[in-house]
């Protein structure tokens, strides 16, 4: 596969799962994913690293290389040390980061992920919960990760994902960029 690769598997999710129980109206706090993007509208969210928003500039949201935790991360301990973990693993520098649930027999619709943001960072899945495993197309191919799995996927080509199960399907959906491109990316020399 070119589009697809899978990183790890058997990771323990019950307890990310736990923590996202945890918070009262987790999934409420954030609307701007299906409200303010199209083929994301069936999908629920929960925001750990956005965009840095005082860098936009005269720049489109799809370009701003710069990120930041968000106040809610400070709820979700165990993602961020699970990312600074993984950034730390693989020598990458995160970027935007999210939990996201896809109800049972909701869809995000075929898109690519437009910008200089996207173009030059690795996107990540690390699959929390999905009762057939999740579903997912890029480019000509097809997988289903399952639980417990961190899989990396080029969304510079177009992907969908439906959940066909019958429970929701969480993901933590992130982006890394190699420590490698931070001087060219950022104009600040790698310490990594």
């Amino acid at each position: 596969m070119k589009y697809f690769k899978r990183i790890k598997q058997n990771i323990p999710t019950q307890p990310f799962l736990a923590q996202i129980d945890s918070i009262e109206d987790a999934w409420a706090g954030s609307t701007g994913r299906q409200d303010k993007i199209k083929v994301q509208r069936e999908a629920l969210a929960i925001p750990l690293r956005g965009l840095r928003k005082s860098a936009i500039g005269d720049r489109k949201r799809r370009d701003v290389h710069e990120s930041r935790w968000t106040t809610g991360s400070q709820q979700y301990p165990m993602f961020v040390d699970f990312l600074n973990d993984f950034a730390e693993e693989r020598n990458e520098i995160l970027g935007r980061a999210k939990v996201v649930c896809l109800p049972a027999g909701k869809r995000v619709y075929p898109h690519i992920d437009r910008g200089e943001y996207y173009r030059v960072r690795n996107r990540y899945h690390f699959v929390l919960r999905s009762s057939l495993g999740s579903w997912m197309k890029t480019g000509d191919e097809e997988v289903r990760m399952q639980e417990g799995e961190l899989w990396w996927f080029d969304n510079n080509q177009m992907h969908e994902a439906r959940n066909d199960g019958d429970e929701d399907r969480i993901h933590v959906i992130f982006d890394m960029l190699p420590a490698a491109l931070e001087e060219e990316v950022l104009g600040v020399q790698s310490v990594h």
